[in-house]
């Protein structure tokens, strides 16, 4: 058994999540973790809302409300959808706990201490008429490098390559399309220089990553540059030095808080459900350990670079040395999974032109399965790709259905209809034989492809074994294997019973295969079969106190606020299963909705504004 960390991107608190969020941090983490536990290991799934930053400020004065008024709002609204599509967080947390604030500050002092945290005056953006600071990823302008028109203030998405918003060619606000004023301010960077070598060192070992991902994380190497850590702002974690950690002006940003939130929620996991407090070093401070860090491409640089490079300082490993602190040595990423974008009918998301579907709405109207499958089979796992209404309904329709959900419903539908319980033969026949061998392989090979995050190469690999479920019942022809026609009654009895154990004995296993992709079906078709608690558990919502890690230092109010959580460790593993003879079957339902072609035009009406 091996202790797997499966840290996943932290959504932003200032308003509901879209399917292409879900489609970069959501469900490929959440496949992944369920394919990790259903062969043994011991998963440590971890992540909350992300809650500081300018624009949750921004956007907080807009309304007329306090900045952890609009977190806590979102906070909540993100928890709902994540649960409802079936996330299996070991803990979704928050970063505006006592918990975290204390983590990440200690984080800071031992980088300081070590001298990979250092003071200097930069060019900070601001607003021309407020004067408050402007995110780095808030500017855009054209890349002084390569050209590109729609380079951000902290990267260029075209060349790869780092930059700072004053390097901009004709720098704009994205929030009100005016060039930003730059002023000279003190802030503490992070050294990236003096942690290039080691970063390097660590990126070389890294050859089974996804190409684009690796390809990208090491130019990052090529120009590297420190990074400003803290800014001009009143809603952060307060710097913890003396002359600094009263200042009220003066906060550290969220680009250097928002990633330890992934050691913070481990600690906290730890104090709320581990065997002990210390139980999370298990998952950090454990060579053997594995880590696997799920987001969309417009975070790689976090987590390949500035991330690792946190770790490396605060271990004493760079070119200046250091201690290790508190929390020991904490282990780099295994893997960065990175999915690229998803875009919506050919236009890149955007809330305010229409061109989104929430979660929300999106699971009012349409199952949370549905909505995996489609990220899965068709989703952005190595490049760009995009979600039209059309091809959502032909997949839905065509795949999920037409293959896995009639097979599904076929055999279930002739075992009630001509016995009303599994048959109990035994399998002889080479045909049957041949196809149950097919299937057992099947648990090797799908589960060796998401061992390597090749999830759309998994899935459609099993609905391809489904497929061979069809076509065995095309070849075999049970539906007319009444009466005598093998030569007497009780031989094609016989046949009929060897053909249907047959398609039941691999459509059960097929769904412990599918149990991962799609968690609420599996248990739907598991029930079919008269099980009980197949799979491992659904998440769940918790109303919780801030965790109590230090007591004495913890000044939290009796505020509760909602985490995921839940026992995951029931159900079925990821192999093969003999089916239980004389099970009763009862005529089933369809598993799966045949969408009417009319919701295509509704939806596109409903991103037009056209009233339905």
């Amino acid at each position: 058994m091996k202790n797997v960390l499966i840290p996943v991107a932290w959504p932003y608190a200032n308003g509901p999540r879209h399917i292409g969020h879900v489609a970069g941090f959501g469900v490929p983490s959440d496949v992944f973790a369920r394919y990790q536990r259903a062969v043994g290991n011991n998963v440590l799934m971890i992540s909350g809302t992300d809650e500081h930053g300018t624009p949750i400020l921004v956007q907080a004065e807009n309304e007329g409300i306090s900045a952890q008024e609009l977190a806590n709002r979102y906070n909540s609204v993100i928890v709902d959808d994540l649960v409802n599509l079936g996330l299996s967080y070991d803990l979704f947390t928050r970063t505006t706990t006592t918990n975290h604030y204390k983590t990440v500050q200690k984080m800071f002092l031992q980088l300081y201490n070590n001298g990979y945290m250092f003071k200097q005056i930069q060019q900070s953006a601001v607003e021309q008429d407020t004067g408050r600071t402007l995110p780095d990823r808030y500017i855009e302008g054209t890349c002084p490098i390569c050209g590109y028109e729609g380079a951000r203030g902290d990267q260029c998405d075209s060349c790869g390559n780092q930059l700072d918003p004053i390097d901009l060619i004709d720098p704009k606000s994205k929030q009100t399309g005016q060039p930003p004023k730059f002023v000279e301010s003190e802030q503490f960077f992070l050294d990236l220089p003096a942690l290039r070598d080691e970063l390097g060192k660590w990126l070389s070992t890294r050859t089974n990553w996804r190409p684009n991902v690796l390809k990208f994380s090491l130019g990052l190497l090529e120009d590297i540059q420190p990074r400003a850590m803290s800014r001009d702002i009143d809603w952060g974690v307060p710097i913890p030095l003396k002359g600094w950690e009263d200042n009220p002006s003066k906060r550290l940003y969220v680009w250097f808080d928002a990633v330890i939130g992934y050691l913070s929620a481990s600690i906290e996991w730890a104090t709320r459900f581990g065997d002990s407090a210390d139980a999370w070093r298990d998952f950090w401070n454990n060579t053997d350990a594995l880590s696997y860090y799920f987001m969309g491409k417009d975070n790689i640089t976090f987590h390949s670079q500035i991330w690792p490079a946190e770790l490396l300082g605060y271990r004493g490993i760079g070119s200046k040395g250091g201690d290790v602190g508190e929390f020991g040595e904490l282990q780099l990423p295994t893997e960065v999974v990175s999915s690229e974008f998803l875009s919506m009918e050919g236009k890149k998301f955007s809330s305010s032109r229409g061109v989104v579907i929430y979660v929300k709405d999106f699971l009012a109207r349409y199952s949370p399965d549905s909505l995996r499958y489609y990220i899965i089979a068709a989703g952005p796992e190595s490049q760009d790709s995009d979600f039209t209404w059309l091809d959502f309904f032909e997949r839905n329709n065509n795949e999920l259905v037409a293959n896995w959900g009639n097979l599904v419903n076929r055999t279930l539908s002739m075992i009630a209809k001509n016995f009303g319980e599994i048959p109990d033969v035994e399998l002889t026949h080479p045909l049957d034989l041949a196809l149950i061998g097919k299937i057992k392989g099947g648990f090797e090979q799908v589960g060796a492809l998401l061992g390597n995050n090749n999830q759309k190469q998994a899935l459609a690999l099993l609905m391809n074994l489904s497929r061979d479920v069809n076509g065995f019942i095309t070849e075999t022809e049970p539906f007319k294997l009444k009466g005598d026609v093998l030569g007497s009654v009780e031989a094609t009895e016989q046949r009929l019973k060897e053909v249907l154990l047959t398609c039941a004995t691999a459509v059960f296993n097929l769904n412990t295969m599918f149990s991962v992709f799609l968690p609420h079906s599996s248990n739907s078709i598991h029930s079919l079969f008269g099980g009980k608690n197949a799979f491992e558990g659904a998440p769940e919502i918790a109303s919780v106190l801030p965790s109590r890690v230090e007591v004495a230092d913890l000044a939290d109010s009796e505020f509760r606020y909602p985490i995921i959580h839940a026992d995951y460790s029931a159900g079925l593993k990821w192999e093969w299963h003999d089916l239980s003879k004389r099970i009763p079957i009862a005529k089933p339902s369809p598993v799966f909705v045949k969408l009417d072609e009319s919701i295509v035009q509704e939806e596109l009406d409903r991103m037009s504004g056209v009233e339905d």
